[in-house]
């Protein structure tokens, strides 16, 4: 399966994918056309950035980047990562991670965060299986992730 980083030409592409995931997933989306509008305005400073495999596109990885006073190198957030349900389970996931990784250690990143809900297990073992730790501090001590909207999201 191809790996290719997208271009701001990719954005109605990426954009539907997220869309889809949205959708699939219950969760709001403003629609391709809001998200089309805010790729085509992120991606061309390179902080944001994403991951399309497949030709045509059947899976994306979005990424955002950010200085960290604890590390020596940026640090990426795996925003999302969605493969089109007919399409997994074929390492898809898995190639878009490689390249993910690959690339980010060429580039001096320091450390990759993904966001991860408890009760998605499979996203869990997933991920662990490529090398991802919990930001669990204990053992038997969880880490939680909180989040406070200042303004609504796009739409």
């Amino acid at each position: 399966m191809s790996v290719r980083w997208a271009q701001v030409s990719d954005a109605p592409v990426v954009a539907r994918l997220l869309h889809d995931f949205n959708t699939e997933f219950d969760t709001p989306s403003p629609g391709p056309a809001v998200l089309t509008a805010r790729l085509e305005e992120l991606l061309p400073d390179g902080r944001t950035t994403a991951l399309l495999a497949g030709d045509p596109a059947v899976a994306v990885a979005l990424l955002t980047s950010r200085p960290n006073v604890w590390y020596d190198g940026p640090v990426l957030l795996l925003d999302e990562l969605y493969v089109v349900p007919e399409h997994r389970g074929r390492g898809i996931g898995t190639a878009l991670v490689e390249r993910l990784v690959h690339d980010a250690r060429a580039a001096g990143v320091a450390l990759v965060e993904v966001n991860v809900d408890e009760g998605d297990v499979d996203a869990r073992r997933f991920y662990e299986r490529h090398g991802f730790a919990s930001g669990d501090v204990a053992p038997d001590e969880r880490a939680f992730y909180y989040s406070r909207e200042l303004r609504p999201p796009l739409g």
